[in-house]
């Protein structure tokens, strides 16, 4: 299951993809020859005006055939060459490559926002709270060797009930949850109930003085937590507040593309912390199973990940066309093909052999 899920993913994030490439293609006034979905040997095709429209038994992505896109086109120079790829401006050109990062972009800004409008589980506000039936008290952080953490307390259980003595604590406002803890004066155990993973489970913690560095006298476990809940964005809000979500992980996933492609250049690169076709699929396979909103989420991060990786400067990659178009417009000539086919099949082995590295890392985190 968690390979058909991934094969759909894949698909429709190349199909977005070249459609951003197709659309502008044709806006601007450029031959498109084909559109596929999938990869040959061919299912079934449609022609429609100038454009064949079809459908591959390879279900791992699609394409466009843009008529004097390929080297080969503008060597034997068949057809009317002014519709050619290479025969309009370069700054349609260069829109036509750049339309495909854009629609990727545009495909997780969709998907984000659909997710809000949805709900998801998130941190919630004081006056959120008394809309999300699922509000809890979440650990978000454990100090390391706190009374919290001594008793198995762990990032990411939910807080259900906290008994000492008679009394009983069972409110989801963090502040309430402090003051609870902080007048157990005589500091006897604390017997905790929280759910982990579908499991309810029953803790002992005692809280101490001299746990909280700026608060020394005051009892505590050493936890940090904080109220989380579903409560739909409403459908005028998801659009905005999906552009600043879409944004915020656009501009870290970016941060760490940087850091990662700086490390491969200095030869320090820890390629252990990447994944590639095999382990993305295992992630598929494991957001599929907390539901439909995990597996949105990351397939909106993949989007975006792509987009990013296409925008490098990296023949084979639209970066690396988008490359060569400036150059020719510097130049204001076309490259010679012969040159340009080199940097490419060099660009496209580097690929190759990065995808190839990091599958293989994949395949060793399963034995280990």
């Amino acid at each position: 299951m968690s390979v058909i899920l991934f094969i759909l993913v894949l698909l429709a994030l190349i199909v977005v993809h070249e459609f951003g490439h197709f659309v502008v293609a044709k806006w601007s006034g450029m031959r498109v020859d084909e559109f596929g979905v999938g990869y040959p040997p061919r299912a079934r095709a449609w022609k429609y005006g100038e454009t064949e429209y079809s459908v591959n038994w390879l279900p791992f992505g699609g394409f466009v055939r843009i008529y004097g896109e390929d080297e080969q086109d503008r060597v034997e120079g068949t057809g009317d060459v002014s519709r050619a790829f290479g025969s309009r401006p370069r700054v349609l050109q260069a829109l036509t490559l750049f339309a495909g990062i854009a629609m990727n972009l545009l495909f997780a800004w969709v998907l984000i926002s659909g997710i809000l409008a949805i709900g998801t589980v998130r941190a919630l506000t004081p006056e959120e709270v008394p809309y999300a039936k699922d509000a809890a008290l979440m650990v978000s952080n454990v100090l390391a060797g706190s009374p919290g953490a001594e008793a198995g307390l762990k990032a990411g259980d939910a807080i259900k009930k906290v008994v000492l003595g008679d009394h009983e604590f069972t409110g989801v406002v963090p502040t309430d949850f402090t003051s609870f803890i902080a007048s157990d004066s005589t500091q006897i155990p604390l017997t905790i109930t929280v759910l982990r993973g579908g499991t309810e489970m029953i803790l002992t913690a005692t809280p101490k003085a001299g746990v909280i560095a700026n608060d020394p006298t005051r009892p505590a476990l050493g936890l940090a937590v904080a109220t989380a809940g579903t409560v739909p964005v409403t459908w005028w809000k998801a659009p905005i507040e999906g552009a600043k979500l879409t944004a915020e992980i656009t501009k870290e996933t970016a941060i760490g593309l940087w850091q990662f492609f700086s490390s491969i250049a200095l030869l320090n690169a820890d390629l252990t912390q990447v994944s590639g076709p095999i382990g993305i699929a295992g992630a598929v396979g494991t957001a599929s199973s907390h539901g439909l909103v995990a597996l949105l989420t990351l397939t909106a991060i993949i989007s975006i990940n792509l987009a990013l990786i296409n925008l490098l400067p990296i023949p084979a990659l639209d970066g690396g066309r988008l490359l060569f178009v400036a150059i020719e417009a510097v130049i204001r000539r076309p490259l010679p093909v012969v040159a340009a086919r080199a940097v490419n099949t060099v660009g496209f082995a580097f690929l190759i052999l990065l995808m190839v590295v990091v599958s293989f890392h994949d395949v060793l985190k399963f034995f280990t």
